[in-house]
């Protein structure tokens, strides 16, 4: 389920309390006196058998007494009580029930977790939705229904706050009301045994109550809706996250470098980054954050210009600035020159731009001016530190005058208490952010800054194949497949660089010996150095167990081979030794050493990391995570989170690193994590990375089937014959029948994000125009868009959008390219340009959808509409979908009778005759 119902509970006109008392400080006490308190218009009715009235109104015995079904029921009563109310409040006909009771899951047992999905049982056939069990309750200000034990009753407000700990909503409600914030919606989810987070988003994303969304994350549960719902509702409004458990000291151990360094709260960032959320720590940055976002920034970058009349509080927000990565513009030779126009020759010449501690408004208002006309700078903070030369409000006034338009790349902060108050208000009601301390300011612009950048993150649909290389899929898919079937956890050194040359990811040469003897005639035959490694299923991090040595000529590999199948001996005892791996010495001098990585955590599935590499990898702890499918953009963003991206941009006489090659291996890594299920950890640690390309020195796969736990394992002793290592030039591992290969029909279902569902293409022929492709849209498609836009008549244009666009505004081409495919699909029909386009938009019970269709204007009649609109509605039916329908201006003749040739149901929308609703319902069967 997802919004079904949920208007029961946030839009309810009357409500039951079942287990209401007159207990003093008893949970059912206290929602009672909220309920009737809050002014909640509709009837309130108390159950509870003991008493005939509480709080002067009439109480009811059971359920059954009740004079009419309520549409939200909240429920305080034993658990063990709670399977059975629901159940008759279903069959009652209730749709919404809050359970307030604790006892659930919560406890950790068995009887806890059978009671609690018992609960779900009772509730599912009635498709009444439950919210709880173990939570405070709903508020929700605007229908003043305080369902909830909480302490305070909010004030009314744009936010919505959602969170798993009841906690945590009465410390917030606490803390907001004293400094005066409010709320539209506050909801405690518990156990979340049916309503969730994704469920929350969905509703809240179009709640015209909320301006805002907060959450409170413990734990996500149902990843892939989690981000479905969350993207779909950061397109529309801020959404900010906190995450409780940052450092996690039960994180799972790793056999993976990757799974070592990457904690489940970093995956957690990842996955918030993706959405488009913003994250933050703690509650005093929450609502700094929230005045921030509210303000509508314009700021499109992290380099900002520092305005003071206080030298001291100037370097201060500097230092800030820097600490949290951001970026001091660099002011150009033509800014310096006119703020040298206008400011005594005092002035700090430099940014931050010190206008000297005695500024008038005046002063204040041409060095603003200044630097808002800077290209250089992306956003302007103006500090102000209180004197009794200079008025404050009246340089606040000048910097509010000045900002005009450009007041969304303007924060503030006016220093000091009492002097400060009344700039203050003047900002906020000019809306712009202003902040009690420099510090403060710092952080509300890198707020913007991390914003921005979640927010082009979350318009990114990479394809789920990329155009920009060719790669041998099947061969990987035997590789894996085959290593599963024998019950290979870890794919040896062979298949390794067999998987990645498969997918394109340059390898150094390297060849398998079986003996000291075998692995010196290798070498001899490569004629170069090379680097010796110990070949073995059980031992994945060579270096520890003396299982590496590098350089080696030639003619020492054989004696290197003996004192090192000695060593790995003594150090690895229960390992069996396969051979050695003879690889190619590579000379990368001025080379980084990176890791590439990739592993899988329980909700979110696969994540890919990027860091600094080499033997102290953890100690160095610098990496980023991101989670799949990557594009080349998401892929260089990736890469510059880290503290490596600077070395590898250069720096004195090194060159830079080639970034595009970098960025694609991940994007071929990525590739790889969405094609193969059975591959759950992996890492490439070295690769080296330099002005001549990359390549991976050393590379580890695991690998598990559909039903195996997806946690590392430790090696165990095998008992079984040794193994014989392969020749150099051996034969691939024998491969299995196509039919035990996975379907290519399921690509990326593991992943949080649905990557471009390329199974979806389709040639097709149309008998007045030829063979022509049907496919899904793809970001790339903006260009392609715009000029199909260019070629529609205007009145087409108007048939389509209701309206007389002369041009589609950018944040309108990116919402038609760049779609989220678990909730919404567009085809385009195209032969080298887009003939033809159309859309369908699911509700999130994917119950109903409504679709679109546009035919370019100078192919119309030539059967596109037709073929577009009766894919649209085989994609419905096979989804599910049970209802499609559409909006059409009656005079779209063309449009109407189509609809009515294929099925449609056509009537005018009540209370606009001018529109015709057309409706076709999943045919039967």
């Amino acid at each position: 389920m997802s919004i079904r119902n949920l208007d029961a509970i946030f839009r309810a006109r009357s409500v039951a309390l079942i287990g209401a008392s007159t207990r003093p400080r008893s949970v059912g006490k206290v929602i009672a006196d909220n309920l009737l308190a809050g002014g909640f218009p509709g009837p309130v009715m108390p159950v509870n058998p003991k008493y005939s009235s509480i709080s002067g109104v009439l109480a009811y015995a059971d359920i059954a007494s009740l004079p009419v079904v309520p549409d939200l029921a909240v429920v305080c009563t034993p658990p063990a009580t709670v399977p059975g109310l629901v159940a008759e409040l279903g069959r009652r006909g209730v749709k919404g029930a809050v359970v307030i009771t604790a006892g659930f899951k919560e406890l950790g047992s068995a009887e806890g977790r059978a009671l609690e999905q018992s609960i779900l049982e009772a509730a599912r056939p009635h498709l009444l939705r439950v919210i709880g069990p173990n939570c405070l309750g709903v508020i929700s200000t605007s229908l003043r229904l305080n369902a909830s034990f909480a302490h305070v009753q909010p004030a009314k407000g744009g936010v919505a706050f959602v969170t798993q700990s009841g906690a945590m909503a009465t410390t917030v409600l606490d803390w907001a009301t004293s400094r005066g914030i409010g709320f539209s919606h506050v909801v405690s989810l518990g156990d979340m045994t049916d309503v969730d987070f994704g469920d929350m988003l969905d509703y809240l994303a179009l709640d015209p109550d909320t301006t805002s969304i907060l959450l409170y994350v413990e734990a996500i549960t149902a990843a892939r809706k989690f981000m479905s719902a969350a993207r779909a509702a950061a397109r529309l409004k801020p959404v900010i996250a906190i995450k409780a458990g940052r450092h996690d000291a039960a994180a799972r151990a790793a056999a993976s470098h990757t799974g070592a360094l990457a904690g489940i709260d970093a995956v957690y960032s990842a996955a918030f980054r993706r959405a488009g959320m913003l994250r933050v720590n703690d509650l005093d940055e929450v609502f700094d954050a929230v005045e921030t976002l509210a303000a509508r920034s314009d700021v499109k970058g992290d380099r900002l210009a520092i305005l003071t009349n206080g030298g001291g509080v100037g370097v201060l927000a500097t230092d800030a600035l820097l600490d949290q990565g951001g970026q001091l513009a660099s002011l150009s030779a033509a800014t310096i020159a006119r703020l040298d126009a206008d400011l005594p020759p005092t002035w700090s010449h430099a940014n931050p731009v010190d206008i000297i501690g005695d500024a008038p408004p005046e002063r204040y208002a041409a060095a603003l001016a200044a630097v808002l006309a800077a290209p250089e700078a992306d956003a302007v903070l103006v500090l102000n530190c209180p004197t009794a030369i200079a008025s404050g409000v009246e340089a606040a006034r000048a910097v509010i005058k000045t900002a005009g338009d450009a007041k969304g790349r303007v924060l503030t902060s006016w220093l000091g208490s009492d002097a400060a108050a009344e700039s203050r208000r003047l900002f906020s009601a000019a809306g712009i952010p202003t902040y009690d301390t420099p510090d403060k300011a710092i952080r509300g612009f890198m707020h913007l800054v991390r914003y921005r950048r979640n927010q082009d993150s979350l318009i990114e649909a990479p394809p789920s194949i990329p155009s920009d290389f060719a790669y041998d899929e099947m061969a990987a898919r035997r590789i894996v497949a085959d290593a599963v079937a024998s019950g290979q956890s870890w794919l040896n050194e062979n298949q390794v660089n067999r998987l990645l040359v498969s997918y394109g990811i340059p390898v150094a040469r390297s060849a398998v010996a079986a003996t000291p003897d075998e692995a010196e005639e290798v070498a001899r035959r490569m004629g170069v150095p090379v680097a010796l490694k110990i070949f073995s299923r059980q031992i994945t991090h060579k270096s520890d167990v003396g299982g590496v040595v590098l350089d080696l000529a030639p003619g020492d590999v054989g004696s290197a081979a003996v004192a090192m199948a000695r060593t790995v001996a003594a150090k690895a005892p229960h390992a069996r030794i396969g051979g050695f791996v003879v690889q190619e010495m590579i000379r990368r001098s001025g080379a980084e050493e990176l890791i590439l990585g990739m592993s899988t955590e329980s909700q979110f599935g696969p994540f890919i990391l990027f860091g600094h590499g080499g033997k102290a990898v953890e100690v160095i702890d610098d990496k980023a995570i991101a989670l799949p499918p990557l594009n080349v953009n998401l892929a260089r963003d990736l890469i510059s989170r880290t503290r490596v991206y600077r070395q590898l941009k250069g720096y004195r006489d090194r060159p830079p690193a080639d970034l595009q090659a970098l960025a694609l291996v991940l994007v071929k890594l990525s590739q790889l994590v969405t094609d193969l299920d059975e591959v759950v950890e992996l890492d490439i640690n070295p690769l080296l990375a330099d002005a001549q390309g990359v390549i991976a020195l050393d590379a580890r796969v695991r690998v598990a089937g559909q039903t195996e736990h997806s946690m590392p394992e430790r090696a165990q002793p095998e008992r079984a014959q040794p193994e014989r290592a392969q020749p150099e030039r051996a034969q691939p591992e024998r491969a299995l029948p196509e039919r035990a290969l996975p379907e290519r029909n399921r690509r990326g279902q593991r992943l949080a994000i649905r990557p471009y569902p390329k199974t979806l293409e389709r040639e097709e022929n149309l008998p007045m125009l030829g063979k022509a492709l049907l496919r899904p849209v793809r970001p790339e498609d903006e260009g392609r868009f715009l000029e199909f836009f260019e070629r529609l008549s205007r009145e087409d244009v108007r048939l389509r959008f209701f309206a007389a666009l002369r041009s589609l505004p950018r944040a309108q081409l990116v919402r038609l390219t760049q779609i989220d495919y678990d909730r919404e699909m567009a085809f385009v029909l195209e032969r080298g340009e887009i003939m033809g386009a159309a859309r369908i938009v699911a509700d999130p019970d994917n119950l109903r959808a409504e679709f679109a269709v546009t035919v370019r204007s100078d192919l119309k009649g030539k059967g596109i509409g037709t073929l577009l609109l009766r894919r649209l509605l085989d994609y419905a039916w096979e989804r599910g979908i049970a209802e499609v329908y559409g909006d059409v201006l009656a005079e779209n003749t063309l449009m109407i009778a189509l609809c009515r040739d294929l099925g449609f149901a056509l009537s005018s929308l009540p209370g606009a005759a001018e529109i015709v609703r057309a409706v076709h319902k999943r045919p039967a069967g």
